[in-house]
């Protein structure tokens, strides 16, 4: 009889050179992205007198450092002009293609990656980030290295890897109105923990994850991460084919039809065994935000601040009673109207046209009562918003509208949410201090950042967009 397999099985037995008696997997790499972060695996490569094996399967991009305000000054910090500066030299000299500043298709390098086409179903791809399951989103096995395997990479175009668990969320039904799928991704989290998959990779499955588009599924391989996963992946299916077709990297001819046909062939085997199930349904999903400082700190909008004292875990009491005390809350007090002081939105869970939209629509013949940052995920993506006029009514509604970059995702080029303040953000991860010293931020989709921007508080989108 035929084995039953897993998407995940597929693809790392096709791309396993050999496996060890400790088990460890020898891994062949097919694509591998590398930011300015990535300065100190270079530096070791070329101590090394090694050059990069394989510069035509490497792209670089810079994106995590890179100033959103005044590009064309270039950065204000010495030693992030450094990094950028190494970025570029590292790859002229290795003659890797390079999307720094000022290149027309920048942007952060896990909205480049599939709007290039260089993301594609049934690869293995690998970036010094840990959100690189965000390409998992097209059948790929992605996952986010350390600086040693970035240099291990690009000496080898190899990794070594412990062959990581499975595990399927599935999720039943239909998304209601107003609901997407940062909502989704955040219910998942709070409902596993934020360890929950810890080990594992997760495939997402059920009629609610094939009825989102391909940037809502990056959104929800994205914050694979946050609930512990090692990589999140969703089987290729027509939206995945459809997204992809025509972009540049992408097989021309008679090898695209070669490729679909491949392509429709990487899906979980009926009966293949997973480690471990977690099944959902999407009625049971609302509006989400986090109201403390770990990703499974989430609520539906509706629901009130916890109590920790009502906590009989210690554990988790103290854990909450920490978390209530840093961000400023009062338990019992309702999310649904709790102040904030500012709106971030973009990173690159949430910051691709789809994303921009969703705002936009909110933001419309409306003004925002606090300061608000809209920076889009890529360059293309800022053309694209600006080609439709978003540009127009983020501006009008008093909101910033910035150049593609990380930006106050993880507050490393200087927008940071000061000391004390609250923030209604897009990104993915509301740790103390993610994006500032003594900032606090709640995770929240677009459209509800963009209700919390012209309210001044945590407010459900659902009343403005029904409105």
């Amino acid at each position: 009889m035929t084995e039953q397999l897993t998407l995940f099985e597929k693809i790392w037995r096709a791309h396993t050179v050999t496996a060890r008696d400790d088990g460890q997997t020898l891994l062949w790499i097919d694509r591998h992205l590398c930011h300015e972060g990535s300065f100190h695996a270079f530096e070791k490569l070329a101590m090394s007198g090694r050059k990069v094996r394989r510069p035509d399967l490497t792209f670089s991009i810079a994106d995590h450092y890179v100033p959103t305000r005044n590009r064309e000054v270039g950065p204000d910090e010495p030693e992030i002009a450094t990094m950028i500066r190494l970025l570029d030299e590292h790859s002229r000299t290795n003659g890797i293609r390079q999307f720094g500043l000022g290149d027309p298709e920048q942007g952060i390098v896990h909205v480049v990656g599939p709007e290039l086409g260089l993301t594609q179903p049934g690869i293995m791809l690998v970036c010094g980030d840990s959100h690189t399951s965000t390409h998992g989103a097209f059948g790929a096995l992605a996952f986010g290295i350390g600086a040693s395997e970035v240099s291990h990479v690009l000496a080898t175009q190899t990794l070594w890897q412990k062959r990581p668990r499975t595990m399927r969320i599935t999720v039943d039904g239909q998304l209601g109105p107003h609901v997407t799928a940062k909502d989704l991704i955040l219910s998942v989290i709070a409902r596993i923990g934020a360890d929950g998959a810890a080990g594992h990779v997760i495939e997402y499955a059920g009629e609610a994850i094939r009825g989102l588009s391909m940037e809502a599924r990056m959104t929800v391989c994205n914050m694979s991460i946050e609930a512990g996963g090692r990589a999140g992946m969703i089987a290729p299916d027509d939206t995945t084919i459809s997204w992809l077709k025509g972009r540049r990297y992408m097989p021309k001819g008679d090898d695209w039809e070669a490729a679909v046909a491949f392509w429709r062939g990487l899906k979980t085997d009926e009966g293949a065994v997973f480690d471990r199930e977690v099944r959902l349904h999407a009625d049971e999903i609302a509006p989400t935000v986090t109201w403390g400082t770990s990703p499974e700190h989430a609520l539906p909008v509706t629901a009130a601040v916890p109590d920790p004292s009502g906590e009989a875990n210690e554990g988790r009491r103290t854990t909450f009673e920490k978390a209530v005390d840093y961000m400023g809350l009062t338990p019992g007090a309702p999310l649904d109207g709790l102040r904030v002081d500012r709106v971030f939105i973009g990173s690159c869970t949430n910051a691709r046209i789809e994303d921009l939209r969703a705002a936009a629509a909110i933001l419309k013949d409306r003004s925002t009562k606090v300061p608000t940052m809209i920076v889009p995920g890529s360059t293309m993506v800022k053309r694209q918003a600006e080609q439709e006029g978003l540009d127009r009514i983020f501006t009008g509604a008093g909101a910033e509208w910035l150049e593609s970059g990380c930006s106050m995702c993880a507050a490393t080029n200087g927008d940071m949410v000061p000391p004390g303040e609250r923030c209604a953000s897009t990104t993915n991860r509301n740790f103390r201090g993610r994006q500032g010293p003594g900032s606090r931020t709640h995770l929240m989709s677009p459209a509800m950042a963009a209700a919390a921007a012209v309210t001044g508080t945590i407010t459900d989108v659902r009343k403005l967009a029904e409105g």
